[in-house]
């Protein structure tokens, strides 16, 4: 992971941007607690409650492309910096949001949050796979991202313990209260997402001005030559039905994880009558902490096995471990969806890895494409949850297991081409 002006001197530059992994990881897996929580301040159906994600990676999916052109004009860095200055403000909407108890603006400000993410990652991904050798990258990024599921189980955790009340009355037990109670009950539970976002708020914030006072190698503050805008390198990749697929796989991918951890907990009311909130929050931490065990030894298996077949790998165990949730939506299909997180480690770096080495000039404009695929927690996570509220919230795990299958089948393509050693796509 060494760069030209020396290991000396990009090793704090190098840890600001990994910790970028842990705070928009902490973001994205506070979405699962809110899902929950909102659900219960709101009465909503399944589908409604998946609009958590929906208006979430929507904001990838508008600010991706804008957040290249930024990079491309500004450098890296600057992009860094203006991803988190959103971040902040999405998570200051907050305060007023609870204030008001209104759902659309809680949404709003989810969105605002992934418009700053979206910059983030934008930059970040691509940043780690520049800073070394190509033949490396999958391995790089893997490593990089391994601190993405610390920020994972720390929003669970900050989730569990400081929104979640575990108050949950039943809907003869709302219908009991008084008024008074009814408002003081809906008030406490709004008012629990201001502290801890609030909290986030600041502290991120005060990372963007960390981020804006270090100095960084040239590769993260060099501007682009080019005229500004670079539609062309658009239109280059969207020509390119190899690049394609992996976007397309790392939609369906991010739309299987999102899915997962979104209804995980709705699944284990389902399959575990009478647990908690707070008890099965826990469950998905221990499935957050698969997540990260899995980066590691993903990382490890790396230096003995092929990127693209480990993950084909993980993927068909994945489809397995799915189909077993739906046929037995009892404790031990619980378990089986709680394991796929183990299997699904690897695959956003790999797949990210894969599409954008080799791009050259292409690589921004390419991983701004990357990140737009990241919209399929929009689109899949209401899907599943339209099916559940048409069916059950296991038959409605099939939503993930086909987005297992085409990225097996994404990991097979990939895998064949490496075994011939032709390169899927380059740049410039």
């Amino acid at each position: 992971m060494n760069t030209t002006p020396g290991a000396a001197k990009v090793l704090l530059p190098l840890m600001l941007v990994f910790s970028l992994f842990f705070l928009w990881g902490m973001a994205n897996n506070l979405n699962d607690i809110l899902i929950t929580h909102f659900k219960k301040l709101f009465t909503l159906s399944d589908f409604r409650a998946g609009l958590v994600q929906s208006a979430f990676y929507t904001g990838y999916f508008v600010f991706s492309i804008p957040a290249a052109l930024w990079m491309k004009r500004f450098g890296y860095k600057a992009a860094v910096v203006f991803g988190l200055l959103l971040y902040g403000v999405g998570a200051f909407m907050f305060y007023p949001a609870a204030d008001l108890r209104e759902y659309s603006l809680f949404l709003l400000a989810l969105f605002v949050i992934a418009s700053g993410l979206a910059f983030l990652e934008t930059s970040a991904n691509p940043l780690i796979v520049a800073m070394g050798d190509p033949a490396t990258a999958e391995r790089r990024l893997n490593f990089a991202q391994s601190f993405n599921p610390f920020g994972c189980l720390a929003g669970i955790y900050i989730g569990r313990e400081f929104i979640f009340s575990g108050h949950e009355p039943t809907a003869e037990e709302l219908s009991a209260m008084s008024d008074v109670q009814l408002e003081q009950f809906y008030s406490t539970e709004a008012q629990a997402v201001q502290m801890p976002y609030l909290v986030l708020g600041v502290v991120v914030i005060l990372w963007a001005l960390l981020v804006l006072l270090v100095r960084f190698p040239r590769i993260a503050t060099q501007r682009s030559q080019e005229p500004y805008g670079g539609w062309a390198d658009y239109r280059t990749l969207l020509r390119n039905g190899h690049f394609m697929f992996g976007v397309t796989a790392q939609f369906f991918y991010v739309g299987a994880q999102v899915c997962v951890w979104s209804f995980l907990i709705r699944y284990g009311q389902e399959a575990i009558p009478g647990t908690g909130e707070k008890t099965l929050a826990s469950y998905l931490m221990a499935s957050l902490a698969l997540f990260m065990l899995g980066r590691f030894v993903s990382t490890a298996l790396m230096s003995r096995f092929r990127a693209a077949w480990l993950m084909w790998l993980y993927a068909s165990i994945n489809v397995l471990l799915c189909a077993y949730a739906i046929v037995q939506p009892g404790y031990s299909g619980f378990l089986a969806l709680v394991a796929t997180s183990f299997f699904m480690s690897l695959m956003f770096p790999t797949i990210f890895a894969l599409s954008v080495k080799n791009l050259g000039s292409l690589a921004k404009a390419g991983s701004s494409l990357v990140v737009m695929a990241i919209v399929g927690g929009a689109v899949l996570t209401a899907c599943m949850g339209l099916l559940s509220d048409h069916s059950s919230i296991h038959i409605a795990v099939i939503v993930p297991l086909i987005c297992f299958v085409v990225i097996a089948t994404f990991a097979s393509q990939r895998d064949r081409l490496a075994l011939v050693g032709q390169p899927v796509v380059q740049g410039d």
